[in-house]
């Protein structure tokens, strides 16, 4: 099917999967900022560098990471916003090159530990690419789908995601997941796409803007009450109309800032 093509209803779960996998599988190999061939998808025609101060990074944060782990796909800084503390463990979802994990080791501390899972097998192997290049020994990568979580059971203290989530077609599975492989007291920091009002058939069916991270916005009160429905309690959904700008640049003159915004989402697993 030619990609600008809409399906007459929604793609099933499989195929949106498949399709995610395919279109960000090409990422490493095309470069940073773009996996479709003619638009954004969580990511712009500008330098990832750039782009991640536009979305809350500074200068020291894009230059801690080996060279290769920003490739410019976020949508927010969920680092900023996960208050992460020596010693913790940390799970980041759709991981990635491996941007958000080396940000999440270097806070953490020799005496932390970071898990990166991502479903992309080129993806997987250039995060552990640049693992290996840059030393960092707290940092582990894992072929996996965020639906199924290769960890076990209260094992993390901090679950983050960057602009993953909105790609699930089980955005409750996912929370279950999260949920499960907390600890008591443990937490999320999550940046991601959130639908403000309900999303036209046409932005829901169109493949492109599910993969570029449109079509498969959620709406707030339904993902509060997904966080709430699984257990977690003190969810907080904060829109970041500021961030417009870096949304609407991934598809230019689809209007879709007048449907989805970034999001911080923050939630706790109760002790």
């Amino acid at each position: 099917m030619n990609h600008h093509e809409q399906p007459s209803s929604p793609a099933p779960n499989d195929a949106i999967r498949a399709e995610v996998r395919e279109r960000y599988g090409r990422v490493p190999q095309a470069g940073a900022g773009c996996c479709l061939p003619t638009s954004g998808c969580c990511g712009s025609s500008a330098a990832p560098a750039t782009t991640a101060q536009a979305l809350g990074y500074s200068d020291a944060d894009t230059a801690a990471v080996p060279d290769g782990s920003n490739l410019g796909l976020g949508c927010g800084n969920p680092n900023g916003i996960a208050g992460l503390q020596p010693g913790e463990t940390v799970l980041d979802l759709g991981s990635g090159a491996g941007f958000d994990a080396f940000l999440a080791a270097r806070a953490v501390g020799p005496g932390g530990r970071v898990i990166g899972v991502d479903m992309t097998p080129a993806m997987l192997q250039t995060a552990r690419d640049n693992q290996r290049r840059s030393g960092h020994e707290n940092v582990e990568f894992r072929l996996g789908e965020i639906e199924h979580l290769p960890v076990p059971d209260a094992s993390v203290d901090v679950v983050l995601s960057n602009c993953v989530i909105n790609l699930s077609p089980e955005k409750q599975r996912v929370f279950a997941e999260a949920f499960r492989v907390l600890k008591p007291g443990g937490r999320v920091a999550i940046s991601d796409v959130v639908a403000l009002r309900p999303l036209p058939a046409p932005m829901r069916e169109d493949l492109d803007l599910y993969a570029g991270c449109i079509g498969g916005a959620a709406l707030v009160d339904d993902l509060r009450a997904m966080l709430t429905a699984t257990g977690f309690a003190d969810v907080r959904i904060e829109p970041k109309p500021e961030l417009r700008p870096v949304v609407d640049g991934w598809f230019p003159d689809r209007g879709v800032g007048d449907h989805v915004a970034s999001a911080n989402i923050t939630a706790t697993k109760s002790a």
